[in-house]
């Protein structure tokens, strides 16, 4: 078999698979949060930190949206180092505003 028809095989869709659980697990992360802080009487600080939050999902969705595009291919590309930083940066900025938000 040529490696242009080389048969992926399940790993591409059970990694899409594990890209949207990760997004799932974050929109309920990001909706605890806003619970957390309807909950408490709102101040200031508690809501920058939710909608800062909230910011840090879209951007984490949009690296799993690009990554999820690139494994539709029949052989995709490694992630680059700058999405891989990218998804980085927003799990730390989510865990970063997490304590804010409880604290």
């Amino acid at each position: 078999m040529s490696p242009s028809g080389r048969d992926p095989g399940l790993q591409p869709e059970r990694t899409r698979l594990a890209w949207r659980r990760t997004v799932l697990s974050w929109t309920v992360v990001a909706v605890l949060a806003v619970r957390q802080v309807a909950s408490d009487g709102t101040v200031w600080t508690d809501v920058l930190a939710m909608g800062m939050c909230v910011l840090a999902l879209l951007a984490f969705a949009s690296v799993a949206d690009r990554r999820m595009r690139a494994m539709a291919a029949a052989r995709p590309a490694a992630m680059t180092a700058g999405g891989a930083a990218a998804a980085v940066v927003c799990t730390l900025v989510l865990a970063a505003f997490a304590v804010a938000i409880v604290v």
